[in-house]
């Protein structure tokens, strides 16, 4: 009751629920592609290579998440890319971005004056700072995720279950390869304040994980990962704040434990 009280009275709270909901929009539309073309590596490197972005967004005094934005597109394209070309180094070149974009990130932290408690709450997730501004940049990448979901879905399926068929039947697999890697960096950047850098993975394919348990249709599949998303990020802003815990860890927490459950269930 405690935290329903001051979910009415407070911003603050206000704002990190709707935060919530709008990234388990996010997460939840991409994550079981993500899941099914197994892409977790691709989002890892996408997502720690945007260190560098923001590093440097910060130290010119702009919003972190915007550096991140553009930082994770071209990581995308460059992966994407190299991965249509090259696969065999694809895993090289995402390790090396990745640490790249940590290295050039801690640089220009370092050299940013003052103690960077905001950026700090990037790397591991502070929802509770989320502002309005971030709403708004949360709401655009979400619709622009669902409407490219949602105009080219059977593509987008078609790449992520059977590849060599789709260009049997002369679909441009290369053009929707890349797109699911942008959207993939959407989403990576809708995550950043949720749960920050270090847990994106965890809340990007947990509640896919957990919805492809129950059911085999991928339709079905978003639609329970987007709702597992929200309920996640409620539950574990309900604890933080109730026990004082840091909100992206407890969320991130929350997420696994319950996927945890799933293999055990065979168990029994």
């Amino acid at each position: 009751m405690l935290f329903l009280h001051a979910l009415i009275t407070h911003n603050f709270l206000q704002y990190a629920v709707l935060g919530g909901i709008l990234a388990s929009i996010a997460c939840g539309m991409i994550g079981p592609l993500v899941v099914a073309k197994r892409m977790s590596y691709i989002a890892g490197g996408i997502a720690h290579t945007t260190l560098a972005g923001m590093g440097i967004a910060y130290f010119m005094q702009q919003s972190p998440l915007y550096g991140a934005l553009v930082v994770a597109i071209i990581a995308g394209l460059i992966i994407g890319i190299i991965s249509l070309k090259v696969e065999k180094y694809a895993d090289t070149i995402i390790s090396i971005l990745w640490a790249i974009g940590m290295g050039v990130g801690l640089i220009f932290i370092s050299k940013t004056p003052g103690y960077n408690a905001d950026l700090m709450s990037y790397l591991f997730g502070n929802i509770l700072l989320i502002s309005k501004n971030n709403l708004y940049l949360l709401l655009g990448l979400d619709v622009v995720i669902v409407v490219l979901i949602t105009i080219f879905y059977r593509q987008l399926i078609a790449v992520t279950f059977d590849e060599e068929f789709a260009r049997v039947r002369g679909l441009k697999v290369d053009f929707y390869y890349l797109m699911l890697i942008m959207l993939i960096a959407l989403t990576v950047v809708s995550l950043i304040q949720v749960v920050g850098l270090i847990l994106i993975l965890a809340l990007l394919t947990a509640p896919a994980v957990i919805g492809g348990a129950f059911f085999k249709s991928l339709g079905k599949i978003i639609v329970s990962s987007v709702i597992l998303g929200g309920v996640f990020t409620f539950l574990g802003l309900w604890i933080s704040y109730v026990f004082n815990l840091p909100s992206g860890a407890v969320i991130v927490l929350v997420a696994t434990g319950v996927t945890i459950l799933i293999p055990l269930r065979a168990l029994f």
